[in-house]
């Protein structure tokens, strides 16, 4: 029997929904529940061949008890490695290496310093920082906010130097980004499943939050369809990076261009009572869906994670293969090696008798 479990806090909405759903599929051999822990010894795999990750961002507990079940062949659903890893400045570095726009973005250090610092310890920084090319750079207003944060908190509008001084008193030892402010027109939030669904959502971030979904594009006809589809392509292209199986991308469109504002959400917001019941529904659907196919596809006494084509590869803007053609292509059985020697073999006959002519 395969287990599929999930792992979340104060939600309610979803992660029952998600049980029923796919219990409701009945398909021999898998079974859904939530997640229950009562025991954690090191290198002792869990019963879950899947797990869905819903709040391990909040409990540190919850992340070591994941990255232990991976190791011993859990597929979890966000990998807890690259997770750990993840941070917001990062991804924007990457999001320009991969092609899709972002704001104009810097990095300021932290307030106040790193516990167990000293100003010795900062000896390679330059004092006072070049704050006049860090204006003239990302202009005002602007926004100010963590690096590595989510759930909108330490975020600050900062309409001049002295404003952002001010707030950025009130950091402490956050690392900040500060990040030019997007006018837009139309704003999109989209769910990302497996590297390969993408659903997109008109959003509205200055709407109260249970109305953040309660909003219409501006966008229409032909140019909203080639909207569509950028934004498909871009989401695409920052998840497979990322290696992501279950994350949402959002966009600011201003004079007809797609900026990927926050990318870096693996537990996004899934309750029927923000999203609204035709985002909820698709978002229970596909997940139960997906998390049936990452169970049937799940080996025992190996690595069962995703792993992001930036890790594998590096970072480019060209389409990624898929994980089945890479699996594929780098192949290490007997019948794929003899196939490489003896094509290496035809190479240097060919190169040999071009050098004799």
């Amino acid at each position: 029997m395969k287990k599929i479990a999930i792992l979340h806090g104060m939600e309610n909405t979803f992660p029952q929904a998600f049980v029923e759903r796919v219990n409701g599929m009945k398909i021999k051999g898998i079974v859904a529940e939530p997640v229950s822990i009562d025991y954690l010894e090191q290198a002792v795999p869990t019963d879950y061949a899947v797990i869905i990750d819903r709040i391990s961002q909040d409990v540190p507990f919850y992340r070591a008890w994941l990255k232990n079940a991976a190791l011993c062949g859990s597929a979890v659903i966000n990998n807890p490695f690259w997770w750990s890893a993840d941070e917001k400045f990062f991804n924007n570095c990457l999001a320009e290496k991969l092609g899709v726009p972002v704001p104009k973005t810097v990095l300021l250090p932290s307030h106040a310093r790193p516990t167990d610092t000293t100003e010795t310890s900062f000896r390679n920084m330059k004092m006072p920082l070049d704050w006049p090319r860090m204006f003239d750079r990302i202009g005002f207003p602007a926004y100010m906010k963590p690096h590595d944060g989510g759930g909108w908190k330490s975020v600050y509008k900062v309409n001049d130097p002295q404003d952002l001084w001010n707030k950025h008193a009130e950091t402490d030892q956050l690392v900040m980004m500060l990040q030019e402010e997007i006018h837009f027109e139309d704003y999109y939030r989209c769910y990302c499943l497996g590297q390969k669904y993408v659903h997109i959502m008109p959003y509205e971030p200055r709407n109260p939050h249970h109305l953040r979904y309660a909003t219409q594009p501006q966008m229409q006809g032909e140019a909203y369809k080639k909207m569509m589809k950028t934004i498909t392509d871009y989401v695409l292209r920052l998840n497979k990076a990322l290696g992501y199986d279950f994350n949402t991308v959002e966009f600011a469109v201003r004079d007809g261009i797609p900026y990927a504002i926050d990318f870096c959400n693996p537990a996004p917001d899934a309750d029927v009572n923000s999203v609204g019941q035709e985002n909820f529904e698709w978002i229970v659907e596909n997940a139960a869906k997906f998390a049936v196919e990452r169970a049937q596809a799940h080996q025992d006494d190996r690595m069962n994670l995703s792993w992001g084509s930036f890790v594998r590869t590096g970072a480019t803007n060209q389409p990624t293969a898929s994980l089945a053609n890479e699996a594929t292509e780098n192949s290490s059985t007997p019948k794929v090696k003899a196939e490489k020697v003896e094509k290496v073999k035809k190479e240097k006959v060919k190169t040999e008798k071009k050098s004799k002519k």
